[in-house]
C-alpha cells in the first residue's frame, strides 16, 4: 500500500457534494453567535452601551463577567484574554469585546451594530523597528515576546581577515491563509450531575489544544470537555490556534443561551481578525574567504508577534534554527526575537517561520556571488552541507543530503543554463519584457523541534470493529493534505490487508486519544509511526490470543477479527512516540539535534518582467525534493503544487494591507492570490532517500514547497533584471517600479 497512489478516502464525499462541513449543520434551537469587536489598535474600555433599536431582551449577551473560569486562551503564555472586560486594555483593533447570539442572523447582525464601545484611546505601537526601538513598551520592559540565541564559533574575529563581508536586510510580509472555508463552530453546553458539561465541534486543526481551552475557560476537569472536529475546508495552520478563540465564545453564549449557538464567519470577519503569517526582518552579515567559502554569519532575525504570544515563540524557533540555511559555516551567531505590536496576533502558517529565514539567507546567497563575481549555482555547491558536517545549532549531518544532485536535478528540469544564455542574448534586445532564471536550496525539519515530541509522547491506536474491518484512532485532522488516505495506507501496509479494510474513526476527543496537533509536517512521519506499531499490536493480539494463524489473508483477517470481537468485544490496541535514539537537544542554550530529519529540495523559476505594466509571470517551475519514501505519489504531488501555488502569490502578490493596525484588504476583491491561469505548470520530482524514523521510510512533505517559491522567484527576478534592490516579498509591480526607479537615480 506504501507506494501506491490509492484514491483519496473522503474524496468522493467532497467531489459529489455529500460532505458535510460546520455550517452545513443544523441543530434544533440553535443560535447564531456574532462577536462585537474594537476598532482602535489601543487603548482602555471605559464602558459598553446597549443602543435602542432591537429587543434586548430577546438577545443573548456575554461579556467577560460572565467567564465562569479563566478569561485566557490556553496557550503559551496566558496573555489573550478571550473577552477584553470593562476597564480593560485593548490591545489590538478587532479584539473580541462582547458576545451577542439571536435565532434570526439579522437580528444579531442589527443588535451588533447598536453597541457602543467607550474607548479611550492610546497611540500604537504597529512595525518590527518601533517595537525594536521601544517606540512605545507594550509589552514586558522591551516588547520582545520571545529571544532565542544560537551560537557556534565566534565570527567577530572573522571580520577582519575575511576576503569579503557582505551585509544584507531582507523583510517579508504578512500573509492570509485564505483557506476555502472560514472559521466556524458550534458550542453547546449542559448541566450534567458532575457540572457543566462542554461540547464544542467544528471547522479546527487541533482538537487537543481546543480541549485545553475549554477547560480553562470554564475550569472544569477534561472529561467534561468534548472537541469534535468536522468537515474542514482548508487551514494551512490557521485553525490551529484562533479555533479555541471561537469555541470559546460559542460555548460561552451556549452557557448564556442555554441552547446551542453557532459562530459563522464571513469572509471579512474571518480576514482581519484571524491569524496571519508573521512578517519579519532579517539583517545578514556574511564572511567569505577569496574562493567563497563561508567564514561567518551573523543573522539577526525579528518576527512581528502582534498582539499576544499565541504560537509566536515555536515559530520563531522555527525560523531560528533555518536561518543558517543548507550551508556549513564554522561561525554561526543568530539572535532571533518576536516583538509585541498593536496589531491581530500572528499565528501559525505553512513553513512556520521557515519561509521568512530561508527567503533572507536564500537572496543573501545570490546578492553575496554577484558582489563576488560568482556564479550563484557555484557559490551554493562550495558551501553545500555534506555528510559529518555541523549545523548552527551544532547538529551532526549523519547522512548525505545529496544537495548537489538535487541543485543538478532542478537545473536538468528547467533547462537552467540554456535559459540563462537564451535570456542574456533576449534580454539585450529592445524588448520590454525582460526574462531570468533563478533558484533556491533550502530544507525543512521534520516534526515539532528538539525535544518537543518526547515532551508531548503523543498516543495513536488502532481499533478491530466488529466487521472485521480496522479504524483508527488519532487526533489528526484531514484539512485537505491527505492524511486519511495515508494513514490508512501505513495501517493496511502493516497489517497486510487491503487499503478498503481500513478507516479513520471520527476524531472526537471522547473517543480518541491526543496523537497531537496536525502541525509541523509531522502526521506522516510521526504518527504514522505510532500507528504502525499499534497495527503491530493489534495483529499480535489476534495471533497470541488464538484468533489470527500467520501467514493470513484479507479473508482470514476479517473472520479473525469478527471472532475476536464477537468473544471479547471492542479490540483497540495503542502506540506511543519513541524518541530516536542517539539524539539530544537542550532548549535553554539552543545546541544539538534541533531535527530528526530534514527534507531537502531545490525549486528553480523562470519569470518574465514587462517593463511596462511591471508585471511578472512566471513562465516555468519546477521542484525536486527529498522527502524520504513517497507513500502516495499522487498525494504528494498535490501537497508540491498546491504550496508551491501559496509560495508564488506570497513571493509575488499577497500582500495585507495594514492601516491603523487594521487590515484594509480583508476581502477577494482585493486581496490578491494567483488562481489557476496566473500559475505555470509546476514540475514535481522526488528523490526517495528514506528516513530510519518515518513509516516505510517517509519524512514530511507539506510545509517544504512554501520555503522554497519565494527567494526562487527574487533570484529569477534579479537575472532579468540586475542588480536591484529585490530584497522583500511580495515583489509587487509597485515595488519593481520603485526599485527599478531606485536604481536609475543612483
Amino acid at each position: 500500500m506504501i507506494g501506491a497512489s490509492t484514491i483519496r478516502k473522503e474524496g468522493r464525499g467532497k467531489v459529489m457534494g455529500s460532505a458535510r462541513y460546520t455550517d452545513d449543520v443544523e441543530l434544533p434551537g440553535c443560535l447564531l453567535g456574532m462577536t462585537v469587536r474594537s476598532r482602535c489598535a489601543r487603548g482602555v474600555l471605559k464602558g459598553i452601551t446597549f443602543l435602542e433599536g432591537v429587543h434586548w431582551d430577546e438577545i443573548t449577551v456575554v461579556t467577560a463577567a460572565d467567564i465562569p473560569g479563566k478569561n485566557f486562551v490556553a496557550g503559551h503564555v496566558d496573555d489573550q484574554p478571550f473577552l477584553v472586560p470593562v476597564g480593560g486594555v485593548i490591545a489590538h483593533a478587532e479584539q473580541p469585546v462582547l458576545l451577542l447570539a439571536h435565532a434570526d442572523r439579522s437580528v444579531a447582525e442589527k443588535a451588533r451594530r447598536l453597541v457602543k464601545l467607550e474607548v479611550e484611546e492610546l497611540p500604537p505601537l504597529l512595525d518590527i523597528e518601533e517595537a525594536l526601538a521601544c517606540a512605545r513598551v507594550i509589552h514586558g520592559e522591551r516588547n520582545v515576546l520571545k529571544e532565542i540565541r544560537i551560537a557556534k564559533g565566534d565570527p567577530e574575529p572573522v571580520w577582519a581577515g575575511a576576503a569579503h563581508v557582505i551585509e544584507g536586510v531582507y523583510r517579508t510580509g504578512a500573509q492570509e491563509q485564505l483557506y476555502l472555508e472560514p472559521n466556524v463552530m458550534i458550542g453547546t453546553v449542559e448541566r450534567g450531575p458532575g457540572g457543566l458539561e462542554v461540547t464544542v465541534s467544528g471547522s479546527l486543526q487541533c482538537p487537543y489544544y481546543v480541549h485545553d481551552a475549554m477547560k480553562q475557560l470554564f475550569g472544569i476537569p477534561g472529561e467534561q470537555v468534548r472537541v469534535v472536529a468536522l468537515e474542514m475546508g482548508g487551514a494551512f495552520g490557521g485553525k490551529e490556534d484562533y479555533p479555541s478563540v471561537i469555541a470559546g465564545h460559542a460555548a460561552l453564549l451556549a452557557l448564556k443561551s442555554g441552547r446551542p449557538v453557532k459562530i459563522a464567519y464571513d469572509r471579512e470577519e474571518d480576514m482581519a481578525a484571524t491569524t496571519k503569517r508573521h512578517p519579519s526582518r532579517t539583517r545578514i552579515r556574511s564572511a567569505f574567504d577569496a574562493q567563497g567559502r563561508l567564514l561567518a554569519l551573523d543573522i539577526d532575525f525579528a518576527l512581528d508577534g502582534g498582539a499576544f504570544t499565541t504560537l509566536s515563540p515555536v515559530v520563531l524557533s522555527r525560523g531560528a534554527l533555518h536561518a543558517a540555511g543548507v550551508y556549513r559555516c564554522p561561525h554561526v551567531r543568530i539572535l532571533a526575537r518576536a516583538v509585541a505590536t498593536n496589531t491581530p496576533p500572528c499565528g501559525a502558517f505553512r513553513g512556520f517561520g521557515a519561509p521568512q529565514s530561508l527567503f533572507a539567507i536564500e537572496r543573501h546567497m545570490d546578492v553575496c556571488a554577484l558582489r563576488m563575481g560568482m556564479d550563484p549555482v557555484d557559490l551554493r555547491r562550495l558551501n553545500f552541507l555534506h555528510q559529518g558536517d555541523t549545523m548552527a545549532t551544532g547538529q551532526l549531518m549523519r547522512d548525505e543530503p545529496g544537495l548537489d544532485g538535487l541543485m543538478d536535478r532542478a537545473m536538468e528540469e528547467i533547462h537552467y543554463r540554456e535559459l540563462q544564455k537564451a535570456y542574456a542574448v533576449r534580454n539585450a534586445w529592445d524588448d520590454p519584457v525582460k526574462r531570468g532564471v533563478g533558484l533556491s536550496v533550502f530544507m525543512h525539519g521534520c516534526g515539532f523541534t528538539g525535544s518537543g515530541e518526547a515532551t508531548m509522547a503523543s498516543v495513536a491506536g488502532v481499533e478491530g470493529k466488529k466487521d472485521g474491518t480496522v479504524a483508527i484512532l488519532a487526533a489528526s485532522t484531514e484539512m485537505g493534505q491527505g492524511k486519511n488516505t495515508v494513514f490508512c495506507q501505513i495501517v493496511a501496509e502493516t497489517l497486510g490487508l487491503p487499503v478498503d479494510m481500513v478507516d479513520m474513526a471520527e476524531v472526537d476527543t471522547k473517543f480518541v486519544p491526543n496523537s497531537g496537533p496536525t502541525v509541523a509536517s509531522r502526521s506522516t512521519m510521526v504518527v504514522g509511526r505510532i500507528l504502525e506499531d499499534a497495527a503491530r499490536g493489534l495483529r499480535l493480539a489476534l495471533v497470541q490470543g488464538g484468533f489470527l494463524a500467520e501467514p493470513y489473508t484479507p479473508a482470514g483477517f476479517r473472520e479473525a477479527m469478527r471472532t475476536a470481537h464477537g468473544r471479547l468485544g471492542s479490540l483497540k490496541t495503542y502506540g506511543q512516540y519513541r524518541a530516536n535514539p542517539g539524539f539530544a537537544w537542550d532548549d535553554k542554550t539552543y545546541q544539538g539535534d534541533a531535527y530528526p530529519n530534514f527534507s531537502w529540495a531545490c525549486y528553480a523559476a523562470a519569470v518574465a518582467v514587462d517593463l511596462v505594466t511591471f508585471e511578472v509571470k512566471v513562465e516555468d517551475f519546477a521542484t525536486v525534493q527529498e522527502v524520504g519514501r513517497v507513500v502516495n505519489p499522487t498525494l504528494a504531488t498535490g501537497q508540491i503544487q498546491g504550496g508551491v501555488a501559496q509560495g508564488i502569490g506570497w513571493g509575488l502578490w499577497e500582500e495585507v494591507t495594514f492601516r491603523e493596525g487594521r487590515m484594509a484588504n480583508n476581502q477577494l476583491t482585493n486581496y490578491i492570490i494567483p488562481t489557476s491561469a496566473d500559475l505555470p505548470h509546476i514540475r514535481v520530482a522526488f528523490v526517495e532517500g528514506g528516513s530510519p524514523f518515518g513509516p516505510g521510510g517517509a519524512k514530511g512533505i507539506g510545509e517544504l514547497p512554501m520555503d522554497g517559491p519565494g527567494p526562487a522567484l527574487l533570484n529569477a527576478l534579479r537575472d532579468a533584471l540586475g542588480d536591484l534592490r529585490l530584497d522583500e516579498v511580495p515583489m509587487t509591480p509597485e515595488r519593481i517600479l520603485n526599485r527599478l526607479e531606485e536604481a536609475r537615480h543612483a
